[in-house]
């Protein structure tokens, strides 16, 4: 008999059955050949403590010591440029107050991403409380804590059949008997759940499509912060000496194995480059994630009202590896029974309770 049987291998799942393998036997069902496969895998990769609504927020700032000083830590410096086009001045400003940045001068930003246009760029913010998250260590990490409690991670293993009787049997590949059930299977949360005969959440999954540049004009773009477009039309974030760019789209779609869309993937790529002295010459490929959303906006964690052996690690929209070590600790801390560190109405913006099903 497993204590805890999560369905779904990316951060959600893992670092709930990293909390919950101290209190009992936990197993991780992922479909997929490898662990983060899908949004989790696609992911931008950066904690900055103010992105986010409030009870995002809370959980940044819940979880900011965890991921900076756990295991060694899992934040990298990397620093977060806001850019707004003339035009822009009321949306940037909105932009700047949310994300608690601070103006700069444009020669300013020049010096720090060269490429920038100043006869197109009007205003410019820096925060240098934006970190890249080693995100393939942190999934390895809870992976690891789950085993070494005694628990069990095991890829290609799709769910195909949940009923339950005494106890939750699910089946995937062989029936597997559990006391309690975590569904964290990002945009397939709802399908599970009518699997299992739970009401769905009315989960959203929207698409995210990014591609990767060669690094603009041959510059060293290892030092560049992040780049924000002012509204979040677009961003540009350096990775192992290349450029991602995303439209920062957020368009309806299934459940599936996401696929940028040409596009709406080209006039991300218009609106960055507009703000830019370096052209886009060549995509050196592109891929998207399906990032997923609750009716409101913010994440699901907590046993189900209607019953509580059913517990929801869902809807984390963009906000998954920034938000895991809280949303793991709140999500542990309901289903055993502890006080939660997050303030009440945190908690009660977060569990399955508000939502009207």
């Amino acid at each position: 008999m497993i204590d805890f049987l999560v369905i779904g291998g990316g951060v959600a799942g893992l670092s709930a059955g990293a909390r919950l393998s101290q209190y009992g036997t936990v197993m991780v069902l992922e479909a997929e050949d490898a662990l983060g496969y899908h949004a989790s895998g696609r992911s931008a990769a950066l904690f900055e403590e103010s992105y986010g609504p409030q009870s995002v927020v809370a959980l940044n700032r819940a979880g900011a010591t965890f991921l900076h000083t756990q295991n060694g830590g899992y934040l990298t410096q990397r620093g977060l440029m806001l850019i707004g086009s003339f035009d822009q001045s009321e949306v940037f400003e909105a932009d700047r107050k949310d994300l608690n940045m601070e103006r700069i001068p444009i020669d300013q930003a020049v010096s720090s991403v060269p490429i920038l246009n100043p006869a197109k760029v009007g205003f410019a913010a820096i925060s240098q409380a934006a970190f890249d998250i080693d995100t393939d260590r942190l999934l390895q990490d809870y992976a690891r804590t789950i085993r070494q409690n005694g628990g069990t991670v095991a890829t290609k293993s799709k769910v195909t059949g949940i009923r339950k009787e005494r106890h939750w049997l699910v089946e995937a590949g062989q029936i597997f008997e559990a006391r309690n059930l975590v569904n964290a299977a990002g945009a397939w949360v709802d399908e599970i759940a009518k699997l299992a005969g739970v009401p769905p959440i009315g989960i959203s999954p929207r698409r995210r499509s990014m591609a990767r540049l060669p690094a603009p004009g041959g510059h060293d773009v290892s030092g560049w912060p992040m780049m924000l477009g002012t509204g979040e039309t677009w961003y540009a974030k350096p990775d192992a000496g290349k450029l991602l760019v995303s439209p920062c789209e957020a368009d309806p779609a299934p459940p599936q194995d996401a696929y940028a869309d040409d596009m709406v993937l080209a006039e991300g790529l218009a609106r960055y480059e507009e703000l830019m002295t370096e052209p886009v010459t060549r995509v050196e490929t592109n891929w998207a994630g399906l990032r997923s959303f609750a009716p409101d906006g913010t994440l699901v964690l907590g046993p189900d009202p209607i019953d509580p052996s059913f517990i929801w690690s869902a809807g984390q929209g963009g906000y998954g590896f920034q938000t895991a070590p809280a949303a793991s600790q709140l999500l542990c801390d309901l289903v055993v029974g502890n006080t939660p560190v997050l303030d009440p109405d945190s908690v009660k913006s977060l569990t399955p309770n508000r939502l009207n099903r």
